[in-house]
């Protein structure tokens, strides 16, 4: 059957532009993708009849799935499935499909179409304190590939569903949360989702939602990420997760991989403890891939400290230049005081000038000036290709005696006191860290993008400050700030 439906599917996306479908956030799942989600549910031995949710349904690919996959099941009599689908453009295929898969199906199935937005339909079952119904429709699977669209933080959705946003939400993780909240107790939810949920404080109201109410069981990683959704350019990297409706938390979560979408006769799997794969208070999700990544992330939250907790701080850089042109100078002048970029860091030190343009500003606003005093300096943005995630840069402010101020272009991000100042040692010892291969491979597994994000450095498990001065004096003495060096260093102290 489904090979019926994915072959209407690729006729619509043919006629249909990908400028109409990015209105709905419309990525159509493959059909190996699709039947390897419906093989991951577990079936109970006294179930002969299953209801199943779809939400956002698009052609009904993952649903045919389901039903051939779930009619192999001999104890499996009968399926009732329910679809939601808001896009007058694929209904009509999306029934045509359901009709066919009626015909055709070795079981009975029933369905119902139901063509009210998927998220505002439900806000009152879903905050029921406020007037909705405590016995809302449960089901007792939830299978979904959600539209991924940005939408503004006052949209309908949005205002739905406030306890899981945090700003402007994508409606991917909106649908996640409904499904969740679908799922009858012990249910269980297999969705094609991206990564990015994973960490960041932008989604820690949905992860604390998720996460709470539900437990992840199965996570599934697409090594190659622009080989997830057929006939689509996608870069946006997607992983595939199966979460049970329980509080009850498992040992382990089984952690599985493929190159692409449909090369799942070759996959790798491993069990991981479920609070290594899920940890801290922010819930993050640390997607490993292999048995060394665990071991990296077992070596270093041994350390019970992060930067807030021993008086330091990660933050963004302070200026925006191309909004700020109008203090930008070329040259030094009155009054004038360096501005820093990533540029300026070369080979584990800041060098300045670089003989690049703008690498001064004269300006009265107090926000876009910081004291000139010793930093770590981190690039902000590197590029996929790069070796490292995590390039740094020591800034000594004896280096520069003529400056009481700088600034730093909002590109990069320095770790600085808050309740302490940074020695050089400090300053040294944070660059062993930062610099090492260790480090950088915990933040590659904590973070997919290409992005450092502050956040995220500040809750990352750091040795105790005496100890990160011990390292700085190493480093200074050796005279050696390669990352052969930060490693040897580290070893010492988490080895």
């Amino acid at each position: 059957m489904i090979d019926e439906i994915i072959e209407k599917t690729n006729l619509y996306i043919n006629e249909m532009s990908r400028e109409e479908r990015k209105k709905y956030g419309q990525f159509f799942t493959s059909k190996e993708t699709a039947m390897y989600m419906a093989g991951l549910f577990s079936l109970s031995e006294d179930k002969d009849c299953i209801e199943v949710l779809d939400a956002g349904a698009g052609s009904g690919i993952l649903s045919c799935a389901f039903v051939e996959v779930m009619q192999e099941k001999k104890k499996v009599k009968k399926i009732k499935l329910t679809c939601y689908e808001t896009d007058n453009n694929i209904i009509k295929l999306l029934e045509n499909n359901l009709n066919y898969i009626k015909r055709n199906a070795e079981i009975e199935f029933k369905y119902d179409i139901v063509t009210d937005n998927y998220v505002t339909s439900q806000y009152l079952d879903f905050n029921y304190m406020i007037g909705g119904n405590k016995k809302a429709k449960k089901y007792d699977f939830v299978i979904g590939n959600p539209p991924y669209i940005k939408i503004p933080k006052d949209a309908p959705e949005a205002m739905a569903m406030q306890d899981v946003c945090y700003g402007a939400p994508n409606l991917y993780f909106l649908f996640a949360s409904m499904g969740l909240f679908n799922l009858k107790k012990n249910g269980e939810m297999v969705y094609i989702i991206p990564r990015s949920w994973t960490s960041g404080v932008y989604f820690k109201k949905f992860r604390e939602y998720f996460l709470t109410n539900g437990k992840l069981e199965h996570i599934h990683l697409f090594i190659s990420r622009n080989k997830v959704f057929d006939k689509e350019d996608v870069l946006q990297e997607t992983i595939i997760v199966k979460i049970k409706k329980t509080y009850s938390k498992p040992n382990k979560i089984l952690i599985t991989s493929s190159k692409t979408n449909k090369d799942f006769e070759n996959i790798t799997e491993f069990q991981v403890p479920y609070d290594v794969v899920v940890s801290g208070e922010d819930k993050y999700v640390y997607l490993v891939t292999n048995e060394n990544e665990v071991k990296i992330l077992e070596k270093l939250n041994r350390f019970k400290y992060t930067l807030p907790q021993i008086g330091l701080k990660m933050k963004t850089g302070l200026t925006v230049d191309f909004r700020n042109r109008d203090i930008l100078r070329k040259k030094d002048e009155k009054g004038a005081i360096p501005i820093f970029y990533s540029q300026h860091i070369k080979n584990g030190v800041v060098k300045f000038p670089i003989s690049r343009e703008y690498e001064y500003v004269v300006t009265d606003q107090e926000g876009l000036k910081q004291e000139n005093k010793n930093y770590l300096f981190v690039k902000r943005f590197t590029a996929k290709e790069e070796k490292r995630r995590l390039q740094c840069g020591i800034y000594l402010a004896k280096k520069y005696p003529n400056y009481k101020q700088i600034s730093t272009q909002n590109k990069i991000n320095f770790i600085a006191g808050i309740s302490i100042e940074l020695s050089e040692c400090l300053v040294h010892g944070l660059y062993a860290i930062f610099n090492s291969t260790i480090y950088d491979s915990y933040y590659r597994i904590l973070n997919g993008s290409t992005q450092v994000n502050s956040t995220e450095i500040n809750t990352m498990p750091i040795p105790e400050l005496n100890i990160i001065q011990e390292m700085g004096k190493k480093i200074i003495k050796t005279k050696d700030l390669s990352e052969e060096s930060c490693n040897r260093v580290l070893e010492e102290y988490c080895g």
